[in-house]
């Protein structure tokens, strides 16, 4: 077991990183939680496997259970599905001091995080993600966000987990594509952050390999991610570089309606934004060409024929990084030195297309 502190200044609180700690989530709740009601939401997919052993643990540990399951996919992280969630625990009579688990993956612990965040104006909340996504990334450091229609996380809130239980035995039932789009978010923080955490990723040259280095990759993730949400939990600064890839990515993602999983998409974009920038000088030769090496040894894709188109470029002039008249374009300088590029929103087709 590994407890990793997240010293955020208002808020403190720990990840358990465990192979097989979700056996023991009852006593890890209780260890934290006094018995109280509970809802415990996640998806179908998800609650199919794993919900009823986790309610019984829960109610095992004296805990009043109540749940809620939603559709699995991006449709699911909407205002109307918060509304109903917090309908149902009015109707359940939940105080601010009761709790909602997230269980699942990062829609599911990003709807969770927000429907705790509403709640009374906020309510006890624990993360327990079950997707490679969610376990190194969307479960910590406090963003919760839906969607509003082609809007990817326009409305959001932070509000930081009291406590967030990774078990790696969760990614035993993902499927290798599942699996793998997670691990493109583990790859962009390698990136970032260079040293050994780069040479991790890049010694992994197939999904096999992969999952032998599940537990490392992991650990070396969170620790990144935590290092950045401590010393900026409100996004102000340097948790800008967390979106590189994201802003071409999640045009991407939206224009594929469900045909790319977002890591797929945020792949995709990571090597979009880097082409341009070592085209154009920003970022030392050979970036590239480190990053679409890692990719493409696990199967994830590099390329996508959206980029440049009509609709592309109107998705990323309305990405939630532009300030006025530019757009905030997250790149490296080299591995390991991530840079902030500035572009004129009126300039950004001759940016794409090279011209």
């Amino acid at each position: 077991m590994q407890m990793i502190d997240v010293n955020v200044k208002e808020h403190p609180y720990q990840i358990d990183l465990e192979n097989g700690g979700s056996n023991a989530i009852g006593t890890k709740v209780s260890q934290l939680w006094s018995p109280r009601k509970v809802i415990v939401i996640s998806d179908m997919n998800v609650a199919d496997i794993y919900l009823k052993a986790v309610v019984k643990k829960l109610r095992d540990a004296g805990f009043t259970v109540s749940t809620a399951v939603v559709a699995p996919g991006e449709a699911s992280k909407s205002i109307e599905l918060v509304q109903t969630i917090v309908k149902q625990m009015s109707h359940d009579h939940f105080t601010r001091s009761d709790g909602v688990i997230a269980l699942g993956g990062g829609v599911i612990t990003d709807l969770a995080g927000m429907v705790a965040s509403l709640y009374m104006r906020g309510i006890g909340l624990i993360q327990v993600p079950t997707s490679m996504t969610a376990q190194v990334d969307a479960s910590i450091g406090g963003k919760t966000a839906v969607n509003l229609g082609e809007v990817k996380n326009v409305m959001g809130t932070f509000y930081q987990p009291d406590f967030v239980l990774v078990d790696p035995a969760f990614l035993t039932t993902l499927s290798d594509r599942d699996l793998v789009e997670g691990y493109a978010e583990s790859v962009k923080m390698s990136l970032l952050a260079g040293g050994d955490f780069a040479e991790l990723t890049g010694s992994i040259q197939s999904v096999a390999d992969l999952k032998s280095k599940l537990v490392p990759v992991i650990e070396a993730s969170l620790n990144y991610k935590r290092d950045i949400v401590v010393q900026d939990e409100f996004d102000h600064n340097q948790r800008q570089i967390l979106n590189f890839g994201h802003t071409f990515g999640h045009a991407i993602e939206l224009m594929a309606h469900g045909d790319l999983r977002h890591g797929e998409a945020i792949s995709i974009g990571m090597v979009a934004i880097t082409d341009r920038l070592e085209r154009d000088g920003y970022t030392q030769a050979g970036v590239s060409d480190q990053i679409t090496s890692r990719l493409l040894a696990v199967g994830l894709p590099v390329f996508s024929e959206y980029i440049g188109q009509d609709e592309f470029f109107d998705l990323v002039k309305r990405d939630k990084k532009r300030t006025d008249d530019r757009i905030n374009f997250i790149g490296l300088a080299q591995v390991g030195e991530p840079i902030i590029v500035k572009k004129d929103v009126r300039k950004l087709e001759a940016f794409v297309k090279g011209y």
